[in-house]
């Protein structure tokens, strides 16, 4: 990839990857200095500043770039990547074990996170206006409310479009950003004694009442950076590497040790240190119009990464199935998901609508956060053990740093659940049921439904048999699992007496791998009297196409036109009050969800009038 290449995609990724973590200074600093006491705030801010840039350091820079962005399989990364590569699912193909249950609790978690994100990046920089024109506080609210709408309007536009538009527009932030940092820093070069991290430790050290506060405030500093490993199949590892080496840290840090310096001064304002850098005048009203479209841009880390997330999940299994656009033809990990955004949407808005402000949501903020990094840390030991090879000594040793770091940061965090915490668990909760009883429930129906035994020699002398009338065309029966019968061709035997020239048994399988070579995407093989089993392969980040899979099965030999052919589904009709390994309130939560996820015959791709559905009572 030439350097012209990949400086065009580190400018995208700042305007997709880096928002969040890049508007962590509207708000970071004035939070951690309402943890301490106000005649305390002069002395204490070099150790706020210590906090912060060591925790961005630790996190960031050590953990996530050196660490975690080397977990990707096959270029993509993800929750659901580290359950492939550290094979945390194995031996639980139909259900759940352990490690897959904890990194559907990460990926519950990155959900909730991704509807508070944009709520409290945008009122955090719409509140500027009150220190520029005070009075007008009662048009906060509506003003972040009619921003978010504005947002996810232009969603289906797609991470090419954005990213284009966002990423020259955050260049300039992080410019800026940089520029007033190193102009206050200038004038008051006292602050970079900051730079020692003993100044932070002393700080917890000699406030351990309000410890506790701050280091839960000091999380908002690096809020977002699972969107670095989410959003990685969008740019690759180096592009964001370089990013983040070459203008996010730097301007980051300029800027917070900006504000600390200008507060050293005595001319900070404790209420909004952000924009009390900029001199009043055009300068801060530039300051202000900047940060609005910074935070604008900033909700799109996490939306692109819900995006991704919730795609993997349901090609995995894990999630019913959605509508799920590509937005660009070159790109195949761009993608739309507009029952996502709009649940996004309404969520983001109800969370401006409730909390009213950056501070109160401020304490809802952080226990999703470092709960999914606890989750990222945990994975990331088995893929260090079975992926990478590494001895468990060593592998021990390095997710035994990072965990007392998340652990600690977490623990910070769990005062702020009466505050506000509770919200992002319970929408973690709720999709982690959706989640968890889709996968269950699935399970249940293939071991009461397609595990018969119709073997395919039986299957041969069905379809040799007299009493079978043999049609011209082709009718594609599709197969949950790629042996035995499929349940809606015997039923249609069997109401039918008839059978087709040609018959496929066409199984959809998707791979623990982003995405599968088109070579290996397709296997045919003859069983006989006409009859053929086919699978296709795809990756969790790939959306099946079964019309262009008819095309490539002719391709290899089954005599069949794709406009002749018919293609069989079995329609689940959920019955409860039986003998499943469920909750009573599981089974009626599977019926629903089975009932309004997207149709198989939609998923696929295929031309509605090719189609006939066979109803499928199922008790569970």
């Amino acid at each position: 990839m030439s350097p012209a290449t990949q400086a065009a995609l580190a400018i995208g990724a700042l305007g997709v990857v880096f928002g969040d973590i890049g508007t962590s200074p509207l708000y970071t600093i004035r939070e951690c200095l309402h943890a301490l006491p106000v005649e305390e705030h002069a002395v204490a801010v070099l150790g706020v500043l210590s906090l912060i840039v060591w925790s961005l350091i630790l996190v960031v820079s050590v953990k996530y770039t050196l660490f975690v962005l080397r977990a990707d399989n096959r270029g993509e990364g993800g929750i659901f990547a580290l359950l492939a590569l550290g094979r945390l699912d194995r031996g639980a193909k139909q259900g759940l074990n352990a490690g897959a249950l904890i990194v559907l609790v990460g990926a519950a978690m990155l959900c909730g996170e991704a509807v508070i994100t944009p709520a409290i990046t945008v009122l955090g920089a719409v509140e500027g206006i009150k220190l520029i024109w005070p009075g007008v506080e009662h048009l906060v609210v509506p003003l972040s409310c009619a921003i978010l709408g504005g947002l996810f309007a232009f969603q289906f536009r797609g991470t090419k479009f954005i990213g284009g538009i966002f990423g020259p527009v955050m260049l300039i932030w992080f410019t800026v950003l940089g520029g007033f940092g190193l102009w206050r820093i200038l004038e008051t070069p006292v602050v970079l004694q900051a730079l020692n991290p003993i100044l932070g430790i002393r700080l917890i050290a000699s406030h351990p009442l309000q410890a506790t506060i701050l280091l839960g405030a000091v999380v908002l500093a690096f809020t977002g950076v699972e969107a670095l490993y989410a959003d990685m199949g969008h740019f690759g590892r180096r592009a964001i590497v370089w990013a983040w080496y070459g203008i996010v840290l730097p301007a980051l840090t300029l800027n917070y040790f900006g504000q600390g310096a200008y507060f050293l001064s005595g001319r900070g304002s404790p209420d909004n240190p952000f924009l009390a850098v900029a001199p009043e005048g055009p300068l801060r009203y530039g300051l202000l119009s900047l940060s609005v479209l910074a935070a604008i841009i900033a909700s799109q880390a996490l939306i692109s990464g819900a995006y991704s997330l919730i795609r993997q999940a349901i090609q995995l299994g894990y999630f019913p199935r959605l509508t799920v656009k590509h937005t660009n033809p070159s790109q195949r990990g761009q993608i739309f998901l507009p029952l996502i955004n709009v649940a996004l949407a309404l969520g983001s808005i109800a969370t401006v609508l409730e909390f009213k402000s950056s501070s109160a949501l401020a304490a809802a903020y952080g226990i999703a956060v470092t709960g999914t990094m606890i989750v990222t840390t945990l994975a990331l030991f088995f893929v260090m053990r079975r992926a990478w090879r590494w001895g468990a000594a060593r592998a021990g040793a390095v997710c035994a740093c990072f965990l007392l770091i998340d652990v600690t940061f977490f623990a910070a965090n769990l005062h702020k659940f009466a505050d506000g915490g509770w919200l992002p668990l319970a929408i973690a909760l709720g999709v982690l049921a959706v989640m968890v009883t889709w996968k269950t429930g699935k399970r249940e129906i293939f071991q009461r439904i397609y595990a018969n035994e119709i073997t395919e020699d039986e299957l041969k002398d069905i379809a040799a048999s007299t009493h079978i009338h043999r049609v011209r065309g082709t009718g594609v029966f599709m197969a949950g699992i790629p042996r035995g019968t499929p349940l809606v061709l015997l039923h249609h035997v069997k109401a039918n007496k008839v059978l087709h020239e040609t018959v496929v048994l066409l199984s959809i399988i998707t791979e623990e791998v982003p995405y599968v070579a088109a070579a290996e995407k397709v296997e045919v093989r003859e069983i006989g009297e006409g009859v053929w089993r086919a699978l296709a392969r795809y990756g969790y980040m790939e959306s099946p196409d079964v019309a262009a899979v008819i095309d490539e099965i002719r391709e290899r030999g089954v005599p069949l036109k794709a406009s002749e052919a018919t293609y069989y589904f079995n329609r689940e009709m959920i019955i409860t009050g039986g003998d499943a390994r469920m909750w009573e309130w599981q089974k009626h939560f599977y019926g629903f969800l089975s009932r309004n996820a997207r149709q198989a015959r939609d998923y696929y791709q295929l031309p509605p009038m090719q189609i006939i559905e066979v109803g499928l009572p199922i008790q569970l």
